[in-house]
């Protein structure tokens, strides 16, 4: 590729605009990807209108629709020359019979770092514990802060059950406690158990990379925890932490319920409200579950040993 770079503002790619019934949607999007589209996205032609349709995925349900009954399809080219050239390849094809070329529009070189940046802003778990991304200043009021960027292990605070999790943290002395977080993503829950007090924080988790984020957030934290994969937690605790998913939850309990102290705590979060009664039933021949939170159709529950 010759010639300048194109400098802030000005059109690095161009998106070809597509509306696509929902049948058509698998298939169109798998012939944009074959002519080579950075990237394709799928939205609903009628957003923002009284016709405007949810499509919602949840845990242990068939996955939603691949799309709208009217699907606009955005597919991202290097130029403008590829996008109009996907257009034409597309019309004669046999699965495109319904759709309709919308047009080819430029999109200007944007500071990617920056936009991606201005969504994350502190999340606050109370009044005085926040999370806060590196790139902003702590509120004011906030005596208590994790440094948490946006990466890939799951877990930065935005999401109910962390932040379920959290408050349960904030609300309980921690001063002592031997925690085990149990599948710690990118080790939140264990930052802030030991910034709470805790004496000694194990953070497990079966993928390598949780591990090593869990490990470089708590440097940037100034904690110290052990990080490291599930057979390393052993013996018992004061505090078992696990923000999961229902099923692996139920798959678990005898193995967390075995890693509780007497006197000591069970936190599970990962939980649809509808699934409170099968993770009871789960856990029974151990430990008593109780729902003790609840935020946006998800809850927290919660078991005490003796």
């Amino acid at each position: 590729m010759s010639g300048a770079e194109p400098t802030a503002g000005e059109a690095r790619w161009h998106e070809l605009l597509l509306r696509v019934p929902e049948a058509r949607v698998e298939d169109v999007c798998d012939a944009l990807e074959a002519l080579e589209a950075l990237s394709v996205s799928v939205e609903d032609a009628d957003a923002h209108t009284p016709a405007e349709r949810a499509l919602f995925g949840e845990p242990g349900l068939p996955a939603p629709a691949p799309g709208w009954q009217r699907s606009q399809v955005v597919a991202l080219f290097d130029t403008e020359a590829q996008a109009r050239e996907a257009a034409a390849l597309l019309a004669p094809q046999e699965f495109f019979a319904d759709c309709e070329v919308i047009g080819v529009r430029p999109v200007a070189d944007t500071d990617w770092v920056r936009l991606t940046q201005s969504q994350f802003d502190p999340v606050p778990i109370t009044p005085d514990f926040w999370i806060v991304p590196s790139w902003h200043e702590p509120p004011a009021e906030a005596r208590t802060v994790i440094r948490l960027d946006p990466g890939l292990a799951f877990g930065t605070g935005t999401h109910p059950t962390t932040r379920m999790c959290l408050r349960w943290i904030a609300r309980h002395d921690m001063a002592g406690r031997r925690v085990l977080d149990y599948g710690c993503g990118s080790g939140i829950l264990a930052i802030a158990a030991a910034k709470r007090g805790a004496a000694t924080v194990d953070a497990v988790d079966i993928d390598p990379a949780a591990v090593e984020s869990t490990r470089l957030n708590a440097a940037a934290n100034a904690v110290a925890l052990n990080a490291s994969l599930p057979e390393a937690a052993q013996g018992r605790y004061g505090l078992v932490l696990a923000n999961i998913l229902a099923t692996p939850l139920k798959v678990l309990a005898p193995l967390l319920c075995a890693h509780v102290d007497d006197g000591g705590d069970l936190v599970l979060a990962g939980i649809l409200e509808r699934q409170a009664d099968e993770l009871r039933e789960a856990y029974a021949p151990w430990l008593a579950l109780t729902v003790t939170d609840a935020e946006d159709g998800w809850i927290l529950m919660t078991a005490r040993r003796g």
